[in-house]
């Protein structure tokens, strides 16, 4: 017969031995592969915290890289624009004064009742820049071969640079069929306000064999 001291002692035992078979299964519940920041030795920490304000200053470094050459692309855009409107208004003004000039020039020649080709010639020399008469005359030579009073017998175009309708001329003097003077005028100031130069024109003619 057992006693039941026996049991108890032998129950306190077993559940003593049971308490403690039951402790490491409750220490595995922790993920075998995690590891916790107190686990890291101090000096890790510290590299580990290092490498991460190393990535974001990296990062910053690159976004201002960027915001840096953004505002600097702008900048060059908005000085090329500046030199682009500059550059206009002064070829504008350029061309008005040459206008002006032209105009002048037309007016200060003597009117003839006749000219012979040689002093047709002189007087568009004087008239514009000396090098763009070579191109200009290259036209007039192609267009009426310096006859200040030829007529297109088709088109009716008429003068040296061949304007048609031929009154288009009026608007440079109204003695738009008896003077070269005036209808080198007009053609000067068609071909700089129509393609930039009379080189520019000519460049033109070669192309098309018209202007």
């Amino acid at each position: 017969m057992v006693s039941a001291t026996a049991v108890t002692a032998v129950g306190s035992v077993v559940g003593v031995a049971s308490a403690d078979t039951a402790r490491p299964h409750e220490a595995e519940a922790t993920a075998p592969d995690a590891t916790l920041l107190a686990d890291i030795p101090v000096g890790q920490q510290a590299q580990v915290q290092t490498v991460s304000l190393k990535q974001q200053a990296d990062s910053q470094a690159v976004a201002a890289d960027a915001g840096a050459r953004k505002d600097a692309e702008e900048a060059a855009r908005k000085a090329a624009a500046k030199t682009a409107t500059e550059k206009k208004a002064a070829a504008e003004k350029a061309k008005q004064k040459a206008g002006t000039t032209a105009s002048q020039d037309a007016s200060g020649f003597p009117v003839q009742s006749t000219y012979t080709v040689a002093q047709i010639q002189a007087i568009a020399r004087q008239m514009m820049a000396a090098d763009q008469y070579q191109c200009f005359s290259n036209i007039v030579e192609h267009e009426s071969t310096w006859n200040y009073h030829a007529v297109n017998p088709s088109s009716g175009a008429y003068g040296l640079v061949q304007a048609l309708p031929g009154s288009k001329m009026a608007s440079a003097g109204a003695d738009w069929q008896t003077n070269p003077a005036t209808q080198i005028k007009w053609g000067l100031g068609y071909m700089n306000s129509v393609y930039g130069s009379p080189c520019q024109a000519w460049a033109f003619w070669q192309v098309h064999h018209a202007y």
